[in-house]
């Protein structure tokens, strides 16, 4: 068999059709696999289908694969187990559905994948379970274990089998005869496959648990015989519901089950026991039913083997059943107790049985070779027809001869017709390309009207395709353009020919006419010379040949002149067709360009409509961020948000400017509708500004005296209202042009004014006192460090003067320390100068320093208050040392000093370096004096550390003289003071906590920091 035409019989019976697969294709399919001896044909085809993304192609599918899993070589199983997994995760992913085809190829997938492990488990089963008792028994190889664990393996294929049949029932309305639908055949079809399986199933399962039963005791097999029962009324009632069913009734005998279930309890119960026979019908004229008979008849008897008597039959069921009680421990004909004559009768129940089947069988044969005779008739007919269609063939081949060289005179003949034709499919082609590109346009369109709801980020979008449909418009307009010039052309250049045509006419008619005029001159001139003498004879005679010469050369013309006219007519009659076809083309593109036009109008006025939508969004979404931030207000959450007046101040200045854009825009919008992507960005950040505004005005109003909060919180509220009117006559297209902002300026107006009025007053300094502070407090830094430095060297030298052994040198190397961290930070606040000096030439241009100051007062401020802190740390560090060198001080103290000192100077870096240049060399010299500052630091507070240690070290402990009572006193006493500490300890650092919190809100409300981005919580 050719593998191709496997592969297009895969590809006819897999399809989107919903109706059921043709027998043909299937089983195509199935002795591709026995040519090939494999599957790899099958699953390269099957995996370039997109199983996943269509439920009735996968269920078609699966249909397919169960046949040859079935019916295909055994090498398909094998072949198969490749693409488990991807079976597994198609199963999962169809899963997901809980109706329709998507469930039922969920579970198809399930079933077909526990087949296949139950056969790769069990290689002795083959696809078609069809196996002999003896087989059943080898299967199991006499191991009561492996009989236990292939029964529970049939329970879970046998479960699977109920399931798709379930499903299958579940998913149709049985209210209606869907077995004649082509819909309800494709979702039955696979079920004659299902029950094939599950007859088998079940004979041999109940042919197990008679086995386990004689071996086991009762209690073990409970389970068993559980499951057994459950599957069992299920079965028989899927049986019953299939066999009433009109598309199975034609296709498949369906067995009935027993009304009760077998008692395995009782092993005499198994004689009772009827295999369930699958029958195919002999009258079905379904290819599917011919195959399936082969496969049951071959199932139910070797045809090659006679009739045996009864005594004969006897062994055959000691084979089936066992041979003796000692020797076989599945033998139940000692432990049945059957008598004598139940065997007899059992005997000749089978022969009964066995005969019925035989002529049952001779009926098939006959049936076959009355089907034979008939295909080998058809044969016979089939060859007679291919012989006359060689002969008709041959005689076409002669025809299409003489119809060629025809065919050729006709080209030559419409040259110029084939000419003016590709003009107008040149037309049309271009026709059909706009055509493409208003499809184009009517998806943009469409996509556009999807995604409505996110309307603010895809404004950009509408944009772009209105430009594209102007676009498209203007080469719409181009292409009718052109096109009425090529039809004009083309009617110009056929009158043009039929008008040289007519000319040719009258010109062959005037030569006719000469012609007439000359034959009547000679005709007068040959009467003349009758009446004349006889010496004219020889002149009459030559006038007479003449005469003959000239009729013949009349008749030549006549006949030219008919062929003329003919051919005049011929060619009238095909510029009449011509003329004709072209008005009818011409008609049909004006037709197409007046439904494009139209299209068009609809399209701008669907494009026009959008955009109202898009501001109408907008607008909506604007109201609700307004409504969402009047809602703050009243929430108990935000009564903890403060803000300061500078930061609302900005807030309500940023208000305004937006609604001078908005105004714009909205003109803008009225000129002109397409720009409308300008109106939805101003009325949306004007929203946002506006619900900033309120928001922290609502803040601020928390920060300020409770008359001041009160009319700032109404300012707010009205501020709210005004813009919801705004917003609610923007949202109406008539009141859209007369909307008025009055109302809103003013409101943001008042609420600027009372900010204004809260804002801090103290550091509003002059332009010539804030830039005058800066060098003054830049000056008393320096004057502030190199005083310390000072008083650190007397205090050295009066300690040296003094002080003796370890106290001098604990006090000479911190104020050693000391004095270095002094040299540290004035080379630290020369850099910051230097530095602020590049800062204020590269920044100020053509200002002073004093405007520079002013202009960037909030870096100013930060300058002042991180130069102030220097000079502050530096003296309250030298006094600390001070008192430490006297022996009055802390060490802890000095530590503390030291460690804010570093905190201010780094402030100082922090404030220098944040407007300068980055490749600054200053800047450079700043981070390295930095540096030296944080390592002068570490200095002294390791220089204290090692001080305190050596001073407590003389202080030693001596407790050699103390009893146990003293020490026991002692040792409550530390106690009491470290818990004493530990209080004092907590409480302080919650002191500290508080302290740092309320230094920060007074500089912050005192120097206004974070003004610029401070938000309301």
């Amino acid at each position: 068999m050719d593998l191709s035409k496997m592969a297009v019989s895969i590809n006819k019976a897999i399809n989107t059709q919903e109706v059921a697969v043709k027998e043909k294709h299937a089983r195509t399919c199935i002795l591709g696999t026995h040519h090939e001896k494999g599957a790899h044909t099958f699953w390269a085809a099957v995996n370039r289908l997109p199983l996943s993304s269509n439920a009735v192609l996968c269920w078609k599918f699966c249909h397919v694969f169960h046949k040859l899993l079935r019916d295909g070589h055994p090498n398909v199983i094998k072949d198969s187990m490749r693409n488990k997994a991807d079976l597994s995760d198609m199963s999962r992913m169809w899963g997901h559905l809980s109706e329709g085809y998507g469930k039922l190829c969920s579970i198809y997938l399930k079933l077909l994948i526990t087949k296949m492990e139950f056969h790769v488990k069990n290689p002795r089963f083959p696809g078609n379970l069809q196996m002999s008792n003896r087989q059943l028994d080898e299967a199991g190889e006499n191991d009561v274990n492996n009989f236990f664990q292939l029964t529970v393996e049939m329970f879970d294929y046998l479960e699977c089998e109920l399931n798709l049949f379930l499903g299958v029932f579940s998913s149709l309305d049985m209210s209606r005869s869907v077995s004649v639908t082509a819909a309800g055949q494709c979702r039955l079809a696979p079920l004659i496959q299902v029950i094939l399986d599950s007859s088998h199933l079940y004979d041999y399962t109940v042919k197990l648990l008679f086995k386990l039963h004689s071996c086991l005791p009762a209690d073990t097999l409970q389970g068993h015989r559980d499951r057994f029962q459950e599957q069992f009324k299920k079965l028989k009632s899927l049986f019953y519901r299939s066999s009433n069913l009109q598309y199975f009734k034609r296709l498949i005998q369906i067995p009935q089950l027993p009304e009760n279930p077998p008692n395995f309890l009782r092993a005499s119960a198994l004689s009772e026991h009827i295999s369930p026979v699958v029958v195919i019908p002999a009258e079905s004229s379904s290819p599917e039913t011919e195959h399936m008979v082969d496969l049951v008849t071959e199932d139910l008897v070797d045809t090659d083997i006679p009739i045996q008597p009864a005594a004969v039959v006897e062994p055959r069921f000691d084979d089936l059943f066992g041979t003796s009680a000692a020797t076989d421990p599945f033998n139940f004909n000692n432990q049945n107790g059957m008598r004598k004559d139940d065997k007899d009768r059992l005997i000749e129940q089978l022969t009964r049985e066995i005969q019925a089947l035989r002529e049952e069988l001779e009926s098939f044969r006959l049936e076959s070779g009355r089907l034979c005779q008939a295909l080998r008739g058809r044969v016979n007919e089939l060859e007679a027809e291919l012989a006359e269609q060689s002969h008709l063939r041959m005689q076409a081949l002669g025809e299409s001869e003489f119809l060629r060289a025809e065919l050729d005179d006709l080209r030559r003949v419409k040259e110029d017709t084939e000419k003016e034709q590709r003009s107008l499919t040149e037309i049309e082609r271009k026709a059909v390309a706009n055509e493409q590109r208003y499809v184009k346009l009517k998806e943009k369109y469409t996509e556009l009207v999807q995604s409505h709801a996110d309307l603010l980020r895809k404004n950009a979008e509408v944009t772009r395709q209105m430009t594209v449909a102007r676009a498209a418009q203007d080469e719409v307009d181009s292409v009718r353009r052109e096109m009425q010039e090529k039809v004009k052309a083309a009617q110009e250049a056929a009158e043009r020919r039929e008008q040289e045509q007519v000319e040719q006419l009258q010109e062959l008619q005037r030569e006719l006419i000469s012609s007439r005029a000359e034959l009547d001159t000679l005709k007068s001139t040959m009467a003349s010379s009758q009446q004349s003498s006889e010496e004219l004879s020889s002149q009459l005679s030559t006038v007479e040949s003449e005469k003959v010469e000239l009729a013949g050369s009349l008749l030549k013309k006549e006949e030219e002149l008919a062929g003329l006219g003919e051919e005049l007519e011929r060619v009238q009659s095909s510029l009449a067709s011509e003329r004709k076809s072209g008005v009818k083309t011409a008609e049909a593109l004006q037709n197409q360009l007046n439904e494009k036009e139209s299209r068009e109008q609809a399209l701008e006025s669907q494009l026009v409509a959008a955009r109202w939508s898009t501001l109408q969004g907008a607008v909506e979404e604007a109201e609700r961020i307004v409504q969402d931030s009047l809602a703050q207000l009243d929430d108990p959450a935000h009564i903890s948000c403060t803000s300061s007046a500078d930061y609302l101040a900005s807030r309500c200045q940023a208000s305004l400017d937006c609604m001078d854009r908005l105004h714009s825009a909205r003109d803008g919008y009225m000129a002109d509708n397409t720009g409308v992507s300008e109106l939805v960005r101003a009325v949306t950040h004007l929203a946002h500004l506006v619900g900033d505004t309120i928001v922290q005005g609502s803040a601020t109003s928390h920060m300020v005296p409770v008359e001041q909060a009160d009319a700032l919180s109404d300012s707010v509220k009205a501020c709210g209202a005004e813009a919801l009117a705004l917003l609610g006559q923007m949202k109406e297209q008539e009141s859209l042009a007369t909307a008025d902002s009055a109302a809103l300026r003013a409101a943001l107006d008042g609420i600027l004014a009372t900010a204004e009025k809260l804002r801090p007053r103290g550091l509003e300094l002059q332009q010539g006192e804030l830039g005058d502070l800066v060098e003054q407090e830049m000056a008393a830094t320096s004057a502030a460090v190199e005083s310390a430095a000072a008083r650190i060297e007397d205090m050295l030298n009066k300690s040296r003067a003094v002080d003796t052994g370890v106290k001098m040198e604990v006090n000479e190397r911190i104020l050693a320390s000391c004095t270095d961290l002094m040299q540290a930070i004035k080379a630290l606040v020369l850099s910051s100068k230097d530095l602020q000096r590049d800062i204020v030439d590269s920044g100020r241009g053509a200002a002073s320093m004093k405007e520079f100051y002013v202009k960037n007062s909030r870096w100013t401020e930060g300058l002042i208050s991180a130069s102030k802190a220097v000079g502050w740390g530096a003296t309250v560090m030298v006094d600390a040392a001070d008192l430490v060198v006297q022996g009055k001080g802390k060490y802890e103290e000095l530590m503390v000093c030291s460690h804010e000192i570093a905190a201010s100077t780094a402030q100082l870096v922090a404030a220098s370096k944040v407007k300068a240049d980055k490749d600054n060399a200053n800047l450079g010299r700043l981070k390295l004096a930095s540096k030296g500052v944080t390592q002068a630091t570490a200095g002294v507070v390791a220089s204290t550390k090692s001080g305190k240690s050596q001073i407590e070290e003389k202080d030693t402990m001596d407790f050699s003289s103390m009893t146990l009572t003293q020490i026991k006193r002692q040792e409550m006493d530390s106690q009491v003071s470290v818990l004493e500490l530990e209080t004092k300890l907590q409480k302080e650092r919650e002191r500290l906590g508080e302290l740092r919190k309320k230094h920060y809100e007074l500089a912050g409300v005192a120097e206004g920091w974070g003004e610029e981005d401070e938000g309301t919580g």
